[in-house]
């Protein structure tokens, strides 16, 4: 490993990723190089883990949504009494 490398040597170019001829060091210069070259897999949950998640996802917004809404605002704004 070169630590003082000055990239002098010029750089070889490959898919948005240029690598130093001389230290390696990389640069990107796309985001295609840090793309994998296939297409990932496909995954599909089953109905019932999808309906799971689902309500899930909705019972965490239900509890947190009313205590995000309110900042930097003040009550008035949303009609609110104090319980």
């Amino acid at each position: 490993m070169m630590n003082q490398c000055r990239h002098t040597d010029g750089w070889d170019s490959d898919r948005g990723e240029n690598r130093c001829r001389t230290c390696g060091t990389r640069r990107f210069m796309d985001y295609g190089a840090l793309r994998p070259r296939e297409l990932p897999p496909v995954v599909k949950r089953p109905l019932h883990d999808r309906i799971r998640a689902d309500r899930a996802a909705a019972i965490v917004i239900s509890r947190t949504v009313r205590h995000i809404s309110r900042w930097g605002r003040s009550d008035a704004e949303f009609g609110w009494t104090a319980a």
